[in-house]
């Protein structure tokens, strides 16, 4: 099954307003990625990656051929950088999300993009649900009760058990 990571646009923490510029991001191999790299690096508006790797494939061509390497030397070596394109395609994803000041949420795993996202949401939701819709966690403009208030029965301690006791043995010094 895949797994997907989830990243959210702030950097302070997750907003229910923000929910559908959430990015899951599959990690795994990427097929267009390693068949045509500078296209899907466009598609997904990884600039700085396309720069790295547009260097990087001219100066190991331009290398190779300095070297004397032939034709299909140079065709196996940008063969293996299309393929490690192909592997490292989702990590260049959240590596510029992070670099964007995007903060990972979760990890999910799924059958596909839309399952991540329900399964996602759903815990998701739930959580947040706990925190917004808590009723006793709202400010009311009091202060907290503390125990020093007098007349208050929060304030007087629990009473003690008849013969004083609290544990497993029924008196002070009585046999084990």
């Amino acid at each position: 099954m895949p797994v997907y990571t989830v990243h959210a646009p702030t950097a302070n923490g997750a907003d229910l307003r923000a929910t559908d510029q959430f990015v899951f991001v599959r990690d795994g191999f990427h097929f267009w990625a390693a068949l045509l790299a500078p296209i899907w690096l466009i598609w997904h508006r990884l600039w700085l990656a396309l720069v790295g790797w547009v260097i990087v494939v001219v100066a190991l061509d331009l290398a190779l051929r300095r070297l004397g390497a032939g034709s299909a030397a140079i065709f196996l070596a940008d063969l293996i950088l299309a393929i490690l394109m192909g592997f490292e395609a989702g990590s260049l994803r959240r590596w510029t999300l992070l670099r964007h000041h995007w903060r990972q949420l979760d990890v999910v795993v799924a059958d596909d993009e839309e399952a991540a996202e329900r399964r996602f949401f759903d815990r998701w939701a739930a959580k947040q649900r706990g925190i917004v819709n808590d009723q006793q966690a709202v400010d009311r403009g009091a202060p907290p009760p503390t125990r020093d208030v007098p007349g208050q029965s929060f304030s007087k301690p629990p009473s003690l058990p008849g013969s004083g006791i609290i544990g497993l043995f029924p008196e002070p010094g009585g046999q084990r």
